[in-house]
């Protein structure tokens, strides 16, 4: 019989991390198309690190950074009671830094095609920053947001080492699908890894045609 837990317990992960990365990756993603400081090279580094870093890696820094022994880990242990180390709040920060360039480098590729004409156009009719970027730069963007939303949902959903080194394997809290498909194959409970694997596959295949197909059906604005 089919698991729904970590089936469950990944979509919430997926969904929160997605999210809290729209609200961080959009001025992020913004700053990164506008600016022309000596500092992007290194904040662009800085958020396409996952991408070539092994996730174990991330993940044991990660886990240090989050552990009780640590400042940060410690305060939130005397403040909140908990340990963010094996914990979902543990799993989303964690999956906040894993999934950043999923959402920051799309949006950031869609606010660079808007350019500055349009944005200068709102600003000679009265418009605010705030107002430009909402009214002009956010509709001419949408292509590059539902791919980013989606691209860091899907992301998420595949994780395995970094949630692996600072969630552990804890039924009902920590473990999601990737996870459970690893203690599956180590316990030769091959069907329910088979069904869970396929079903992460039809997934993977179904986010990357819709992200295909979007690109294809909205053309990039370019100011």
């Amino acid at each position: 019989m089919l698991d729904w837990g970590p089936i469950l317990l990944t979509a919430k992960l997926a969904a929160v991390t997605t999210l809290v990365l729209l609200v961080l990756g959009v001025p992020m993603a913004w700053w990164l198309a506008t600016t022309r400081s000596r500092l992007k090279p290194f904040l662009e580094a800085f958020t396409a690190l996952p991408l070539v870093l092994p996730p174990t890696v991330l993940g044991f820094y990660l886990l240090i950074l989050l552990s009780p022994a640590s400042t940060f880990g410690g305060f939130w242990v005397d403040v909140i009671g908990t340990t963010l180390t094996f914990s979902f709040i543990g799993l989303v920060i964690a999956s906040v830094f894993y999934s950043l360039p999923f959402m920051v480098q799309p949006l950031q590729t869609a606010f660079e095609a808007v350019g500055r004409g349009p944005m200068e156009a709102a600003a000679s009719l009265g418009a605010t920053r705030l107002d430009a970027f909402f009214t002009v730069a956010v509709p001419l963007s949408l292509r590059g947001f539902v791919s980013a939303c989606v691209l860091t949902f899907a992301h998420t959903v595949g994780e395995f080492g970094v949630v692996l080194m600072v969630g552990g394997n804890i039924p009902g809290r920590t473990q999601v699908i990737s996870i459970a498909i690893y203690e599956h194959v180590e316990t030769l409970r091959y069907a329910e890894a088979h069904m869970l694997s396929a079903g992460l596959l039809v997934f993977s295949f179904a986010v990357l045609l819709l992200v295909y197909s979007i690109n294809r059906r909205f053309p990039i604005h370019a100011g």
